[in-house]
């Protein structure tokens, strides 16, 4: 990855953390001084959105649904770090889901993240597991793509399965992040990187790799030093748990 780079993160199950990682990677990218933007793809469950204090009155879907502006769309979220973060929800009643989940919206939001490129130095799009119009796009347009999978039986099968419909898409996959993972993966042997359990759990609290010196924000360094192909750009005090990385399939 480069600066204006997009990166797909693919929740490979429900449940993976896939959200609460992608906001966390922007804002490790953020505290390097990187400008940072991510975009939710995830309709279903629209997590991105917890993390956006205030009001949504213009969300992705109303972009890609009704040809809202995507600047109205976008959210800062407040970090104390020299590159800025935002957030590009999704946070609409079902009528515009459903219309943001059809063929032709979704080759609008191809179109959405190059635009989004253009203002960002990193965009990052939190994608549920490729089984809907608004995820295959999100895999086809982005530079990089990398599953996130918990540590566990479940996740390998989930991993398994998304391999398989990237292949399918011709997509390369670029990494795999195990999250849930204590130490050394103990499911996930062959993942990119791995990310404890953080001790922050509320989305009100996040982000917190934008400044904790601890084994999770030491974590998602290394996950984005992995999946860049270079240094993070931000040095922690100690190394963490989690340092050794395992390199992943290209």
């Amino acid at each position: 990855m480069t600066q204006n780079a997009t990166l797909a993160l693919v929740g490979a199950v429900g449940g993976a953390g896939t959200t609460r990682t992608a906001v966390e990677c922007g804002a490790l990218l953020a505290r390097a001084g990187e400008d940072v933007t991510v975009l939710d793809a995830a309709f279903a469950t629209q997590g991105l959105s917890d993390y956006v204090d205030g009001r949504i009155e213009t969300d992705l879907t109303a972009v890609l649904a009704d040809d809202a502006d995507l600047e109205a769309a976008t959210y800062r979220i407040e970090t104390e770090t020299p590159g800025r973060l935002c957030a590009i929800p999704a946070y609409a009643p079902f009528g515009r889901l459903a219309r943001a989940k059809t063929a032709g919206a979704a080759e609008r939001f191809e179109r959405q993240i190059a635009a989004a490129a253009l203002s960002a130095d990193v965009v990052i799009v939190d994608t549920p597991p490729v089984a809907a119009n608004q995820a295959v796009a999100a895999v086809n347009a982005c530079d990089s793509v990398a599953l996130v999978a918990p540590d566990t039986v479940r996740g390998a099968d989930g991993v398994a399965r998304m391999r398989g419909r990237l292949q399918d898409l011709d997509v390369r996959l670029d990494g795999v992040l195990a999250t849930f993972a204590d130490g050394e993966c103990e499911v996930l042997h062959g993942a990119t990187a791995g990310l404890p359990e953080s001790d922050v759990q509320t989305a009100g609290q996040c982000p917190t790799a934008d400044t904790a010196e601890d084994p999770y924000g030491q974590a998602v360094s290394d996950a984005m030093a992995a999946l860049r192909g270079l240094d993070s750009g931000v040095e922690f005090e100690e190394a963490g748990r989690l340092a050794r990385l395992i390199p992943g399939e290209r």
